[in-house]
């Protein structure tokens, strides 16, 4: 058999592994497997240099992770395409950002994002909400005020942040910020619990602020909408 360890892309790979160990993205081989839709003994063969990884398996990782397909391949030494994102991170600017316009890609849901509120009648009264503009932030999006302190540090109270809307089928990453809607609107850090055959079930909600906080779960069948969360705006000081 080959010896392929010494490869850029399967070096690259391995570094890659390592991180989402670190992060916690990946609880190990079979995790990873599922994901690139492959075999256990396969990852663990690219790791010990025996095989190497396939352009199928690359863009299933870049596309689930992340992953800047230029770092695998050796041109750019940064591993993932948005690193804050990366590491659980949110991109951050200050309130005084926002540009107020009649036509903007921003619709601000007129109510903060806690437990309680229902999401009823917004489909009805669209062009009536507010709407606004955030230089660098291109198409439809929805921005909610977040009310609490559950997603401490990463989120404060009156923060707004905003999203996009999840379509069904479309994959979600675990321990990213969602704003996650069944009978009430919350902000949260989702991973996803499988059954058997592979398939999300429920959803396991996960505050920053976990000593007050404890996570809990959803059932899927009671989630009625998601919105990945990405960008946020904020008074507390801008890094």
């Amino acid at each position: 058999m080959g010896n392929f360890f010494d490869h850029i892309v399967n070096r690259r790979f391995r570094q890659v592994y390592q991180t989402l160990e670190e992060m916690r993205l990946i609880k190990g081989k079979s995790d990873l497997a599922k994901k690139l839709d492959t075999y256990n003994h396969v990852i663990n063969n690219i790791l010990k240099g025996q095989r190497n990884i396939t352009l199928d398996q690359i863009l299933k990782l870049c596309h689930h992770y992340g992953v800047n397909a230029n770092f695998l391949f050796g041109l750019d030494n940064q591993m993932f395409l948005n690193e804050s994102v990366a590491d659980g991170e949110l991109p951050v600017g200050s309130l005084e950002l926002l540009e107020p316009m009649n036509r903007g890609n921003i619709m601000l849901v007129p109510v903060r994002a806690q437990a309680g509120f229902v999401l009823e009648g917004i489909e009805g009264v669209k062009d009536e909400l507010k709407r606004f503009h955030i230089p660098g932030l291109e198409g439809n999006l929805m921005a909610f005020e977040i009310e609490g302190d559950s997603m401490l540090p990463t989120i404060t109270n009156g923060d707004i942040v905003v999203c996009e809307e999840i379509e069904p089928g479309r994959p979600l990453r675990d321990n990213q910020v969602y704003v996650v809607v069944t009978d009430g609107v919350v902000a949260k850090r989702i991973q996803q619990i499988r059954d058997g055959q592979n398939n999300v079930v429920r959803l396991r909600l996960i505050s920053d602020n976990k000593e007050v906080y404890p996570p809990y779960e959803v059932d899927v069948s009671d989630v009625r909408k998601i919105y990945k969360v990405k960008y946020r705006l904020t008074d507390f000081g801008v890094n």
